[in-house]
């Protein structure tokens, strides 16, 4: 999203503006989900369901503007394959994942999508690694079994980030 970003900023402002606000919505909600999910295992709807439609209007207006309507059907693609993806995981193990996460990465997928095909697949790949990682180390230190529970959330929201931030 990056190379997207810079692209806009020298050759469509408007698409430039609209895309960075779109991204701050990012950063400003997710920043809010880590907090509230890592400490309480939920996902606000009052929080997520908002996020969407103001998601698709930033996105999808930036995406129109630069005159790339790819990315506003990718955008849509995104949202959908990862919001149905995760509800069929969530359908297999309710106690593994909660519907929050589902509502959440539908919309991580809006972001993803926009950005491209290989983000869509890198976001949920990056979240379950850091996810995998954090719950390693909490075993390894005993501060939790391998029954506990840790909220996901911040991990599909930073896998999100970084395959945002990295991937060109």
């Amino acid at each position: 999203m990056t190379a997207v970003l810079a692209d806009y900023l020298v050759e469509e402002p408007a698409a430039f503006a609209l895309l960075a606000l779109a991204l701050l919505g990012f950063l400003v909600v997710g920043g809010r989900l880590v907090v509230i999910d890592w400490r309480t295992h939920r996902l606000p709807d009052r929080l997520v369901l908002p996020s969407y439609p103001a998601a698709a209007l930033l996105l999808g207006a930036a995406g129109g503007t630069a005159g790339e309507w790819y990315r506003v059907l990718g955008m849509l693609a995104g949202g959908l394959a990862l919001w149905a993806g995760f509800a069929v995981l969530h359908l297999l193990s309710r106690r593994g994942l909660g519907f929050g996460d589902v509502k959440l990465a539908g919309l991580l997928g809006l972001y993803l999508g926009f950005a491209g095909g290989a983000e869509v697949w890198w976001g949920p790949f990056f979240a379950v690694v850091l996810g995998g990682a954090w719950s390693l180390a909490l075993v390894a230190t005993r501060r939790a079994t391998l029954t506990s529970s840790v909220a996901f959330g911040p991990f599909l929201i930073g896998g999100a980030a970084l395959a945002l931030a990295v991937l060109p």
